[in-house]
């Protein structure tokens, strides 16, 4: 989670709303990482999360990510969530809440629904205070 602050970090101070995802394989291994780039590259999609799982299917040659874990600062989106059961996710280590728009366990529960095809293990909280000083900072200064 130590890294994916850091990545949230550049991308905060690339104009992209701070969240950053690492990718790790069942061997603690790195195989990929992300941050936000929806500014940079003016597409609604870049979330780090999106970034990271499509990178780690690249590494691995498979869209399979069952023996992964995604670690990202912000509880993931409807979209990212979407993402994450459709990769068949080993598990998902998401540091903040997201009351607005997280779509894991705070205002949906995606994962968990009758309409996804895979269950995917969470672990919430994690580094939690840095993740939601680290956003909170940002969008102070933005307003």
């Amino acid at each position: 989670m130590q890294r994916a602050l850091e990545l949230a970090e550049l991308a905060g101070a690339q104009g992209d709303v701070p969240v950053g995802a690492v990718v790790v394989d069942a061997h603690g291994r790195q195989i990929a990482e992300a941050q936000n780039r929806r500014e940079r590259d003016r597409d609604p999609t870049a979330h780090a999360e999106i970034l990271a799982l499509r990178a780690a299917g690249q590494t691995l040659q498979s869209w399979h990510l069952n023996d992964c874990t995604l670690y990202v600062t912000l509880e993931p989106c409807p979209m990212c969530a979407g993402a994450i059961v459709l990769s068949r996710l080993g598990r998902l280590v998401y540091g903040a809440d997201d009351l607005k728009a997280g779509a894991i366990r705070t205002v949906l529960n995606l994962p968990d629904s009758l309409a996804s095809n895979h269950r995917v293990p969470v672990l919430s909280g994690i580094l939690e205070s840095a993740c939601r000083e680290q956003l909170q900072t940002w969008f102070a200064h933005r307003r």
